[in-house]
């Protein structure tokens, strides 16, 4: 019986059954010949009706044994619209799955006896089947209908293969009767983090999260949602507009993508900040700190902030472009910000220059002024005679004192990183020019985008450059930074009229393949970030990505250390597993040794004496191995959350939705996105993507696809 022992033998022949069969039979017999039993109709029907109640005791027991074995080998689909994707205000779904507990890892050892073998295994037939698919792949046209036949994907199949998500089955199928898994919105402010190797479902959990938080509303207000993508998902960000049509936010949807500044908006990375000196933070930021380059780094920093300095003096909004030009050519800004001075302290400071640049010559201008301009060299002279009173004047002459062959030197390391920022069409999207009135795309800061609720997609296109990603996000992150301490401590609404400082906003932030784009700046976003709303959700592959990227073991630590929420799917490298396995507990798990015996009787009547019996014994064992984790098939994950709880989780799978259309200049984006970053997957599985959504695309309105059709055209006539 399917009971409640101390050992649950599931995996055996469902042998209530026949009691079922003599249950049936039985009653039959006193329904339609109570006379055969030597009962009356009466009697008979009473005795029917006991018939069935114990047969229908003894089915739920069959059926329970039967759909065990039936899910160790094979689960039911599971597959959800987006629209049926169920959002809370109170918990965020995760998927279908169970508590994993001592019960669990004892069926889970049970699985690898060799007894209980022809229960889990494929039969010989399926496996011959493989096979037999394997040689016809290349036979003549008659020969392949057989192959095409056993690889029917269908229940009437008697050797149907098993879905396309490798893995082992019985990981989940141990458990049959599945719960809603979610996990409460109180607990995604300590962070979360999922780890999973390439192509096992980390982008389809981020939809499944990223749908949630774009439809959730709390007290008639959304949340914010930003999300970095690297590497360019074209369905994730499809996913994200068709959301924000349904959730009606297309107006506060933002799709930022350094590799096609066309369909972009800009963004200003040091246009926005609560201290001037940000701004050199968030340059300066990105370079190397070990060794000899930190003092480097500090010089750089240094001339950063003159410069930032000075072009907030003169009214101007700092960007990469000004920065690098003016790193170039120092001179050109200390002339310009000079003249401002001057014409503050008044015309006479004017005609004392003048009269100083008249006199010089190559035999009284110093060495360390060689090569300069005379009307630069003059002023220095001037206010070397004059005592200054202004920082950045103090600032920008110290820069231009320096020798240009030292100072070409102690910026060596800044001006690689300039270029990479402001090279080609790139500088249009983070150096926007605030006169272009033509310009049609807009311009957002991360205030902005927190005040107004809005929805953004952040593609960096790392693909294409890795450096140039890394650097654009790491100066994103700085800024969220920024914004998440002054909204910490001033609020939502400081600065605007009649406002009192407004109550903290979620601030839904998920970073794909964030192993690209960690660096010093992430931890204090995961650190602190939490008291401003900011919940982050992070996705990598591995522990080593995110050392290897940090390039120090502590930071490292210290990242993983502030995910309070993990959710584990396949991977490969088994330090990455342990980090999910060493912080369960041990758990007891039964064996049965058979046991027996045999001794001389001690009167002449017998000859002997047998026993023979099981002897239960209890051995301690890991909740889970990491070979359990390298395991997992697609689409499924352990997930350890409020404070340790081990679940087991599968995620839904996309169902056909034919609402889901998108406008023709973000079809073109889309196709060109998969075009571009999925290339050499034709021979993927597809085991998330149903052959109705693969035929999603191509099913446009015909106005959408001429609109497709015209940008192709007027892309190539470019």
């Amino acid at each position: 019986m399917a009971q409640e022992h101390t050992l649950e033998i599931l995996l055996r022949p469902a042998v209530e059954l026949y009691t079922v069969y003599v249950c049936a039979a039985g009653a039959f017999l006193c329904l339609f010949a109570p006379w055969a039993l030597a009962l009356t109709p009466l009697f008979g029907l009473v005795t029917a009706l006991a018939f069935l109640a114990l047969g229908s005791v003894r089915l739920r027991q069959a059926l329970q044994v039967l759909r065990y074995r039936r899910n160790i080998r094979r689960l039911p689909a599971y597959s959800m619209t987006s629209k049926e994707i169920p959002v809370s205000n109170q918990r965020l779904f995760v998927g279908k799955g169970f508590r994993w507990t001592q019960k669990h890892t004892q069926r889970l050892m049970d699985t690898y006896l060799p007894t209980f073998a022809e229960y889990v295994e494929p039969s010989a037939l399926t496996q011959w089947a493989r096979c037999f698919e394997a040689r016809l792949e290349f036979a003549p046209f008659p020969l392949t209908l057989l192959a095409k036949a056993t690889a029917w994907d269908s229940p009437l199949n008697p050797v149907r293969p098993l879905p396309p998500v490798g893995g082992l089955p019985r990981l989940h199928g141990i458990e049959p009767d599945e719960q809603d898994v979610t996990l409460p919105l109180g607990e995604r402010v300590g962070h979360s983090i999922v780890l999973g190797t390439t192509r096992v479902g980390k982008t389809r959990l981020a939809e499944l999260f990223i749908t949630q938080d774009i439809r959730r509303q709390k007290h008639g207000q959304f949340e914010v949602v930003v999300v970095f993508d690297p590497k360019g998902d074209a369905d994730l960000l499809k996913r994200m507009y068709v959301e924000c049509e349904r959730a009606g936010r297309l107006g506060e949807f933002y799709v930022f993508h350094l590799g096609w500044p066309d369909h972009s908006v800009r963004y200003n990375a040091v246009g926005r900040f609560g201290r001037i000196s940000e701004v050199a933070s968030r340059i300066s930021g990105q370079l190397s700190g070990e060794g000899n380059s930190a003092a480097f780094r500090e010089f750089a920093w240094r001339f950063v902030n003159i410069i930032a300095r000075a072009l907030v003096a003169l009214g101007r909004r700092p960007d990469y472009l000004q920065i690098q030009q003016h790193v170039i050519n120092i001179e050109g800004l200390f002339l310009e910000y000079a003249q401002k001075y001057f014409s503050e302290q008044g015309p006479k400071a004017w005609e004392e220059v003048i009269a100083i640049e008249g006199k010089l010559n190559d035999k009284n201008i110093p060495f360390n002024m060689k090569g300069k301009p005379l009307r630069v060299v003059a002023i220095d002279q001037y206010l070397s005679a004059t005592r200054v009173a202004d920082p950045v004047m103090d600032g920008l002459r110290s820069a231009v004192r320096y020798d240009k062959t030292y100072f070409d030197k102690i910026v060596a390391s800044l001006l690689p990183l300039l270029e990479k920022l402001t090279t080609g069409r790139m500088a249009e999207l983070i150096s926007p020019d605030y006169q272009d009135v033509n310009d049609p795309r807009p311009i957002f800061d991360w205030m902005q985008v927190v005040r107004k609720r809005a929805v953004v997609y952040v593609g960096l296109d790392a693909l294409s450059d890795t450096e140039v990603a890394a650097a654009v996000g790491n100066s994103m992150f700085s800024d969220l930074v920024s914004v998440a301490g002054h909204l910490y401590k001033f609020g939502i609404d400081d600065g605007l009229p009649g406002a009192s400082g407004g109550s903290k906003v979620a601030i839904n932030l998920h970073a794909d393949e964030f192993n690209e784009l960690i660096g010093d700046e992430f931890i204090p976003m995961i650190n602190k970030g939490g008291g401003a709303g900011m919940q982050v959700t992070a996705y990598t592959q591995t522990l080593s990505d995110i050392e290897a990227r940090i390039g120090n073991r502590a930071k490292a630590g210290q990242i993983i250390g502030n995910f309070n929420n993990l959710f584990m799917l396949r991977v490969r490298e088994t330090a990455t597993a342990e980090l999910l396995t060493g912080q369960l507990p041990k758990v007891q798990v039964y064996s049965v040794t058979p046991a027996s015996s045999a001794s001389d009787a001690a009167n002449g009547n017998t000859a002997f004496t047998s026993n023979t019996h099981d002897q239960i014994g209890a051995v301690s064992v890991p909740m889970i191995e990491p070979a359990h984790v390298v395991g997992l098939p697609k689409g499924q994950c352990f997930a350890l959350i409020e404070g340790g709880n081990l679940w087991k989780v599968r995620m839904p799978l996309p169902a056909n939705d034919p609402d889901e259309v998108m406008p023709a200049d973000l079809q073109a984006l889309a196709a060109n996105m998969r075009q571009t970053y999925e290339v050499g997957r034709a021979g993927d599985s597809g085991w998330w993507e149903t052959p109705g959504q693969r035929a999603l695309n191509e099913a446009l309105p015909d106005d959408l696809v001429d609109g497709f059709r015209q940008l192709a055209a007027t892309d190539e006539g470019a």
